[in-house]
């Protein structure tokens, strides 16, 4: 995968794929590219998909400076200005969804659609205690523990069958490799704890699709849905059923590929 060195002092490791209106995927805490597992391909068949690791992380440089949700955005801003991408789509799960949040708001004319998948815009104490219990594992370098935990992303239908270790399998080198790459999982857990965008949420101009699933632990649905009354217009989508998990877009990838597409073909970018 190529590195593009950006205006804020990082090389970021980014994949392009497809062809058609550019849309951004902005990754979750502790992430990289491969965590977007069958999403990256299906959307890849109708856009041109821009997919990167947050600084730190897979194959970016960590850089200096704080990590936060807005020096996040700011990474986001630069690669598309780097790769000459005046205007996208701009899809964010989790801290990417919060992400996307601050992109929209610091950088209107970029992003002519807003995803925000598995959102919030201000932990409550029932999220405070779900972050700080999933932080803790990075926080004492406990790798083991860390993926243990992670099972609380998705659905008892799929912690409980007989193959999740296999279905797992692949998704392994997305997660932290290193110390440093633990560190900095460590990093982005506190900007999900800091995360405080709900009252300047109604200044999203961009069109918006928020989308949850009903048995989202992390990002519970209550959450999504303040998101969605916050900004003018948004367009509110509660996934249920089995696996409607935090890991939507693992566990129903064809469904939340649907209600993504439907929206974006809503708001084509004109050239």
């Amino acid at each position: 995968m190529p590195v593009q060195a950006v205006r804020t002092g990082v090389a970021l490791n980014y994949e392009v794929s497809g062809e058609g209106d550019p849309l951004l995927l902005v990754m979750g805490t502790s992430g990289s590219i491969p965590l977007w597992g069958e999403l990256l391909p299906r959307l890849a068949e109708r856009y041109r998909v821009i997919a990167f690791d947050n600084r730190g992380l897979g194959g970016s440089e960590r850089g200096e400076g704080p990590i936060s949700v807005a020096s996040l955005a700011e990474d986001a801003c630069a690669l598309l200005e780097a790769l000459d991408v005046p205007r996208a789509h701009a899809m964010g799960w989790s801290l990417g969804s919060a992400v996307v949040q601050e992109l929209a708001l610091a950088h209107p004319q970029r992003v002519a659609s807003a995803v925000l998948y598995a959102t919030w815009g201000r932990c409550d104490g029932y999220q405070r205690a779900m972050i700080s219990a999933l932080r803790l594992p990075y926080a004492v370098r406990d790798m083991e523990a860390a993926l243990a935990v992670s099972g609380l992303a998705f659905s008892p239908e799929l912690m409980d069958r007989p193959d999740v270790q296999q279905l797992f399998e692949p998704m392994l080198p997305a997660f932290p490799r290193t110390e440093a790459q633990m560190a900095v999982a460590v990093e982005q857990w506190d900007a999900d704890l800091a995360l405080d965008t709900l009252d300047r949420l109604g200044g999203i101009e961009a069109p918006t699709l928020v989308v949850v699933g009903e048995q989202d632990l992390l990002t519970p649905p209550r959450q999504s849905k303040a998101v969605a009354d916050a900004i003018p217009e948004a367009r509110y989508e509660l996934v249920t059923g089995p696996g409607s998990s935090h890991g939507l877009h693992i566990e129903r990838p064809a469904d939340l590929v649907r209600i993504v597409t439907g929206f974006l073909d809503e708001h084509r970018i004109l050239t």
